[in-house]
Parts: structure tokens; sequence; C-alpha cells
């Protein structure tokens, strides 16, 4: 989905036989979800009665939530690229010795990118899972559910993005890139599962 295009169009375009978008695309997307729900819990407290002592904190939460909303979207683009990318380096030919190399140094590089990508997704999410954490507690409690959406849905942004990661640092040979982003990788679903049933848990109580 680029900003200009309907969500239909997007939705089509998921669901035809093109490689691309894919599943790192829908992992962008649900991370803008989470983002743009973020930012609706602000936009809905800021200004309203009873909500004076946390306006100051809310309104800059709403701008980092919609940083990181156009952040996510971003990613979008760069997912799409990053995977055409690959196509084309596997596309080479590969008649003659030097071809062979040429080729394979090629498609080593574009998976290297194709692993950044989703990782810097993935630590989006855990950005707005943060976010999500303080909508959920200082939030206009009448959309609290609308703060647990948001969380829910950068999770599911930040575990799909994941599978991204996984499978195209898998085919990386350089054995001190592919552990290193994984580790990193690692790191971020740590942080963020550890925070997102608390937040689940406590939304829910509070409806």
């Amino acid at each position: 989905m680029i900003e200009d295009q309907p969500l239909q169009q997007f939705l089509d375009e998921l669901a035809s036989k093109s490689a691309t978008p894919g599943g790192g695309s829908a992992a962008a997307v649900m991370g803008a979800m989470g983002a743009a729900l973020v930012g609706m819990v602000c936009n809905l407290t800021v200004g309203k009665k009873n909500y004076e002592t946390v306006e100051a904190e809310m309104a800059e939460v709403l701008v980092r939530a919609e940083a990181l909303r156009t952040q996510s979207m971003d990613m979008i683009r760069a997912d799409i690229e990053a995977f055409d990318l690959v196509m084309a380096a596997y596309a080479l030919p590969r008649d003659t010795e030097d071809d062979k190399a040429a080729r394979s140094a090629a498609i080593q590089e574009a998976l290297k990118a194709a692993t950044e990508v989703p990782l810097a997704c993935a630590r989006l999410c855990v950005d707005i899972i943060d976010l999500s954490q303080i909508a959920a507690e200082k939030g206009n409690r009448n959309v609290i559910s609308d703060a647990g959406v948001a969380v829910m849905a950068a999770h599911a942004a930040l575990k799909s993005a994941a599978l991204n990661v996984y499978v195209n640092a898998k085919g990386v040979k350089d054995e001190a890139f592919s552990l290193d982003r994984v580790n990193r990788l690692e790191v971020l679903l740590t942080e963020g599962d550890a925070k997102v049933d608390a937040i689940f848990t406590a939304v829910k109580a509070n409806l």
C-alpha cells in the first residue's frame, strides 16, 4: 500500500499471484494501523475534561505516533523494493564463472538488504507497543479498547516482521551478519512480547 493507493487495491494485490506486496508489506500496514490507533486515543484525550494532567504527555505521544505511522508506511515501499532486488539478483545470468560469481554476490547483498528492512520494521513495532502502553494507561477511558487494539496490531506486525528477518537472514552466507541481525531481532521480540500480555490484560480489566 503506497500512500495514495486505496485499501481495496492493496488487498487485491496482496491476494494476487504477484510476490509483492507480501508479508513484509502486510506487517508494515499492521504497524501503521497500531500507530494510527494510538493517535486516535491521543486525539480523543487532548483537550478533554478530566485529562488535563496528562494533556502535554499525550500531545507528545501523538507527535511520536504520527511519526511512527509515517515510518511504517515508508516500510511498505522499502519491503517491495528489497524483495524486487532479491528477485532481480536471482535473475542475473550465470553462463560463465564470472557471471556466477557476480550473481552470487548480488544475491547476498540483496538478501542483506531484505533482512535489514523487516528488522527496522520490528524496531518501529516495539516503539509503537511502548506508545500503546501509555495510551492504555493515560488515555481517554472511553477509547481504551482502541489502545488495546493498537498494541495487538503492533504485536502482530512485530511477529510478522520477525518471520521476514528469519527467512532472509537464513540465506545470508555471512554468518556474523546473520547472527547479529537475528540476535538484534530476538532482543526486540523479548522486549515486545514481555509488554503485550500485560497491556492486553490491563486494558481488558478496565473495559
